[in-house]
């Protein structure tokens, strides 16, 4: 039974002098909400309800200040509400709630400022005040940027949650797989789906019944824990499976189409597996303070923004619409009307596409054109790859050095004809495999039906090559993983073994000094024979459906690769664990691998594949499910409704993902294999996939051996791990210069090869932003960073992703035949070779280019 509680709250009011006071008596029968309407009534509107805890020795009420202005009068209340039934309110000797509240005439204008930035410094009981400190560190975001405020009564897996979680489940994961497809190299953001479920949540709680039986159904206010479990059940099935990858590309490159139940299993036994690592690993990557994940920032900010009460969240809210409105109706502009501005490079339209260098180092409009130096990117939904609201600046920083070495780089090595890929006239920027003459390698004819390598018609066609660029990706992303084991343990060996000290991590009965996972106490945790049982039955359905229709891997290879990948990866965790703790960076681990996979199953790229697929990416899907929940922990879900929403999920989005890779394939099965796409559908993952395959899995040893034409891609491996030391050694020879200290080697070195896919407007606007938010705005103005940094990521995150979802099935042809804007410089015709070009066709009275350009700029 609801009932309202009001108090007085003279410890959050003025020195005002006596006030006269209002006393008004309720029945225990009375409802909270037939209570506040009778409020409603009384008074003109609410300005604002700032929870607070009075009087709660019980632990059954929640209370709630609020300021009521009434004309030139102002009500201040505390209301505050329970789940008790009637029995237990007698024991409480609650026999009637009184209401007492203090009227005062309105003051002076100083007062009633003082009491509006008192206001606006408490959004939340547990929540620490905002203040004009510079945050630093982990710890100090989750005390003042994360409430740890809980309500451990709210209902969570309610028919609400259901209902949204698996119909925004299946939206996701069709959203995902048509994200997949395209060239901007786009990710279904947690943010879209956030507040699309909390305009339903909402929509629903208002248009249902809740007497009666209906309030089973509609048991209160959409809360948000429940809001939590929808966002995180949609977010689990939006992450396109990699086993879907896989089976596409066989569709595409090898003529091979699965069984569809076979392939739909596989793809989520592969996540699952992943899952059962994850419950291993919260003692290391969700429990305590240092695991940050600071994607997870924008996310909580936003939820507890929603459902919290207080001035400062009501403004915050209200900025969130604004910024989220604004950011939806320009996000028209650069994906549809005006795709120049997708990446607008004046060098280009200077040059009109007379010189290929200058597309190459400048261009970056479209899929593989160039690189992008000086490309100004205006379409949020490329800007936000590069992460400038929520990556800490020093982990920006050391990414902006790797992308100015990088320009550096891949122009240096594609023109020095490293790699032989401009004397073979292979395109500057492609994942896919050519001949020696340059056309598309034909993979098929050295491969026997069975799919192996065919020794004798390998040695008439002659072996597959690179362009520079992939290659030079390749070696870099080697070079990464080596890096970040000698990196850390140069810098961060004591870190590394604090956390592994002793395997404390596998130990029960573990506590953390975390003010979120203290809360989390009182709700049951998941026990490990879930998470156990969750990887076995994975596991077996894994190998049970290698056999289905073609056999992908054989049974011992299935536990081998996935013990391998438990072995391998928990090493390479140690590292991740330091790099997402200082950095919230991850290294892509896949090479390592694929190295093992070549020697087990040596000339068998489909092999590869899949090996691939059991040992590394069931690792990678355990940081993504690790992540979710750490969400669940911020916004105080219980564990077991964690571990249900990411298992449901997960089986959800297997299917749906199957369904729409089918379509697209389908439909445009030529765009997806031409190595250059075009600006709506590109295969280039799919075309990534297939390339370490092949050179790995089937010619491994003819590309990879000493002396062979990519060698040095593996040795990256040893190029890596050397890098860290000349950095630290300076460090240790001149302590007191801190640029040694400051740069962090793996960052670098995985953005020396970042530039070798999709479109490359995002990297000078990133560099822009992040640098104002995360030094000007977070050293100068730190109370708005404190307040409104990570909400702004969550409305520009989230309002482009809305708009593109709707753009891609509207205009993008994702259902069918897509709608192309009128072709005008602003929006050139695809056929033409560059801005310039369409721009001449355009308008041929200019006489020069010079003039054109001229005209342009004016």
């Amino acid at each position: 039974m609801s009932v309202l509680v009001v108090r007085p709250s003279s410890h959050r009011q003025p020195n005002l002098g006596p006030q006269p006071a209002i006393n008004i008596k309720f029945s225990p029968k009375l409802g909270f909400a037939s209570a506040a309407y009778v409020i409603l009534f009384l008074v003109s509107y609410p300005v604002i309800g700032v929870p607070v805890i009075i009087d709660d020795d019980t632990q059954s009420f929640t209370y709630h200040t609020i300021i009521w202005n009434v004309g030139d009068w102002r009500l201040y209340t505390t209301l505050g509400y329970s789940s008790l039934d009637s029995s237990q309110m007698a024991k409480c000797n609650i026999d009637a709630i009184q209401k007492d509240a203090i009227a005062f005439e309105s003051q002076p204008e100083d007062v009633l400022s003082q009491e509006k930035e008192l206001d606006s410094e408490v959004a939340h009981s547990g929540i620490e005040t905002p203040t004009d400190k510079v945050i630093h560190g982990a710890e100090e975001i989750t005390r003042v940027i994360i409430s740890p405020d809980d309500q451990p009564h709210l209902p969570t897996l309610t028919f609400r949650f259901w209902v949204l979680g698996i119909g925004l489940s299946i939206f996701g994961s069709v959203l995902s797989e048509i994200y997949f497809w395209k060239p901007q190299n786009a990710t279904v953001s947690n943010l879209f789906q956030l507040i699309v479920a909390y305009v339903l949540g909402n929509a629903m709680h208002y248009v249902m019944p809740s007497k009666g039986i209906w309030r089973y159904l509609n048991p209160g206010p959409f809360n948000i824990k429940e809001h939590t479990c929808i966002t995180m059940m949609a977010s689990t099935a939006s992450s396109s499976a990699f086993a879907i990858g896989v089976i596409a590309t066989l569709d595409l490159f090898y003529n091979i189409k699965l069984n569809p139940a076979a392939a739909i299993f596989q793809s989520f036994a592969s996540q699952l597996i992943g899952y059962g690592f994850a419950g291993i690993l919260r003692s290391l990557l969700v429990w305590p303070t240092y695991a940050l994940h600071p994607a997870n920032i924008p996310l909580i900010s936003l939820l507890q923004s929603m459902h919290f009460d207080g001035l400062l969240n009501k403004k915050k809210m209200q900025y969130f619409w604004i910024v989220f409105t604004c950011i939806f109706i320009w996000e028209i502009v650069p994906t549809w009307i005006f795709p120049l501005l997708t990446s607008f490079s004046v060098i280009c339209l200077a040059d009109t596409g007379q010189h290929t260098v200058v597309r190459n180092l400048f261009g970056a409009g479209s899929s593989n054109e160039g690189l992008g130096l000086f490309s100004f990117g205006f379409d949020w939904m490329l800007i936000t790859q590069a992460f400038p609201l929520y990556w800490p600046l020093q982990t920006q920083v050391s990414s902006w050095v790797g992308i100015a070495l990088c320009y550096i780089l891949l122009m240096g090595c594609y023109y020095g004809d490293v790699f032989e890929g401009k004397s073979r006239g292979l395109p500057f920027l492609s994942a896919s495999l050519f001949s020696g003459n340059g056309s598309l390698y034909d993979q098929s004819a050295i491969l026997t039906p069975a799919n192996q390598l065919d020794a004798v018609k390998f040695a008439e066609i002659g072996p597959p090559y690179m362009t520079t660029t992939y290659a030079i990706s390749l070696l870099t992303a080697y070079a990464a993983l080596g890096a970040a084991f000698s990196h850390v343990l140069l810098w961060h060996w004591k870190e590394l073994w604090m956390a592994f000290k002793g395997f404390n991590f596998l130990k029960s009965g573990q506590d953390f000094d975390d003010v979120h996972y203290q809360k989390m106490k009182v709700y049951k945790e998941v026990p490990q024979w879930w998470y156990g049982l969750t990887f076995l039955v994975s596991l077996a359905l894994a190998i049970g459906m290698a056999y289905v229709g073609l056999e992908t891997l054989p049974w011992w290879s299935v536990i081998l690769f996935t013990v391998l990948g438990a072995y391998s990866y928990s090493g390479v965790l140690r590292v991740q664990i330091v790099l997402i703790k200082l950095f919230g960076f991850q290294i892509p681990t896949f090479g390592v691998v694929q190295v093992i996979a070549a020697y087990v199953h040596p000339q068998q790229p489909i092999q590869n594949m899949y090996a691939k697929l059991y040992g590394y990416n069931t690792g990678y899907q355990t940081l993504y499910m690790l992540a979710d929940l750490k969400l669940g922990q911020y916004a105080k879900v219980p564990p077991r409704a964690t571990f249900i929403s990411q298992i449901a999920g997960t089986i959800l989005g297997a299917g749906f993902n199957y369904i729409l890779y089918k379509s697209i394939v389908d439909a445009h099965r030529a765009d997806l294999i031409n190595p250059i796409g075009t600006r709506i559908w590109s295969g280039w993952n799919s075309q990534d996939i297939n390339s370490a395959a092949i050179t790995w899995g089937a010619l491994s040893k003819e590309l990879y051996s000493p002396g062979k034409m990519y060698f040095q891609i593996p040795m990256g491996l040893l190029y890596g791990f050397l890098a860290p030391f000349p950095l630290y050694f300076l460090h240790r020879l001149f302590p007191k210069q801190k640029i040694w200290s400051y740069l962090n080697v793996p960052v670098i070195i995985t953005y020396l090869g970042w530039l070798t896919y999709s479109v490359n407007g995002a990297w000078w606007p990133g560099f822009v932003i992040g640098l104002w938010t995360q030094w000007w705005v977070r050293t100068r103005k730190p109370r708005w960073y404190n307040k409104y940094n990570f909400l702004t990521s969550a409305a520009l995150d989230g309002g482009s992703s809305i708009v593109y979802f709707i753009l891609s099935f509207a205009v993008f042809g994702a259902s069918g035949q897509g709608i192309n804007f009128p072709f005008w410089w602003g929006n050139p015709d695809p056929a033409m070779m560059s801005v310039g070009e369409q721009l001449l066709r355009l308008v041929p009275t200019f006489r020069s280019t010079q003039d054109l350009f001229v005209s342009i700029c004016v």
